[in-house]
């Protein structure tokens, strides 16, 4: 990733967005071109020259100060994922000339982890890594994205499949917020690990082969992905409301746990019930990780 180019793009986004009237100050100047902020506004608003602020937005963070990059933020009216974004733009800015290549992630996972899913048997649960890739799951893990691993991309790959399988449309009740998520946590893990060749090629296979993606990666979004809710129209028992809890595994880096507990005595609880049991007579997970190998 062109760290200067992406330092560019996303601060000129940022600034593209907000108008003077929302920032709280009185526009001058004349007639605008534009709707967001000029140059000179984020400059005042954040206590920094127009020509300081000229040259961090033309892509040059090299030394800029932690206080700085606040008063950016904050001029900005960065959310918390934007927030971190800028700061690791500026942490690969401050790096030496030489690239550093990150630690190739695992393509698998400790039998330990493994044990871990097992034990988890109400809910589906995945391990996933930075590229997007499901590494391994429970049964119901594996029965929720059943339609996942009947596409032929392997391994399992969240983005691949909302952006190259059909099904995904089905599959996510809000496809186009479903995409645009995906396509935020995967820019922000790309600003976190610039020189990830697995998720580089990632972005540059779907930049090739979708459209919905490439429209999506101009944005320049990020987003946190910790918890919420989520709506599945599974193929089996129809509509699921779940809950998630993501979870870093400290002790394998790139890679983390995700949890779908449905909330106790809804109808998605019932609706997982009758999910296990499919699972079971067909042999899902088996199925999965067979398809999976081959």
């Amino acid at each position: 990733m062109d760290n200067r180019a992406e330092v560019r793009q996303f601060l000129s986004t940022r600034r593209g967005r907000i108008t003077p009237e929302q920032a709280g100050i009185e526009p001058y100047g004349g007639r605008r071109r534009v709707p967001g902020l000029r140059r000179e506004e984020v400059a005042r608003l954040a206590g920094v020259s127009v020509d300081y602020y000229t040259r961090l937005e033309r892509g040059n963070l090299a030394g800029v100060s932690d206080s700085v990059l606040d008063a950016i933020a904050g001029a900005l009216e960065l959310d918390r994922a934007e927030h971190d974004h800028l700061y690791d733009l500026a942490r690969t800015a401050n790096m030496s000339g030489r690239k550093r290549a990150s630690a190739p992630v695992p393509a698998s996972v400790r039998p330990e982890l493994r044990y871990l899913l097992d034990t988890i048997t109400g809910a589906p649960a995945f391990i996933g890594n930075n590229r997007m890739d499901i590494v391994a799951a429970n049964t119901l893990g594996y029965a929720l994205y059943s339609d996942m691993y009947r596409g032929p991309a392997r391994p399992a790959n969240h983005s691949r499949f909302i952006f190259l399988d059909p099904r995904a449309h089905n599959f996510y009740t809000d496809w186009e917020r479903a995409a645009s998520a995906n396509v935020a946590i995967l820019r922000r893990e790309a600003g976190r690990n610039p020189h990830d060749k697995g998720v580089a090629e990632l972005i540059g296979e779907l930049s090739m082969r979708s459209d919905e993606f490439r429209t999506r990666w101009a944005a320049h979004n990020v987003r946190r992905h910790y918890s919420g809710t989520k709506f599945f129209q599974h193929p089996v028992v129809g509509l699921l409301e779940l809950n998630y809890q993501v979870l870093g595994l400290e002790e394998d880096p790139g890679h983390s746990l995700t949890v779908y507990p449905a909330t106790p005595g809804s109808p998605s609880e019932e609706a997982l019930k009758l999910l296990a049991s499919w699972a079971v007579t067909e042999n899902i997970a088996e199925l999965a990780q067979a398809n999976a190998r081959g």
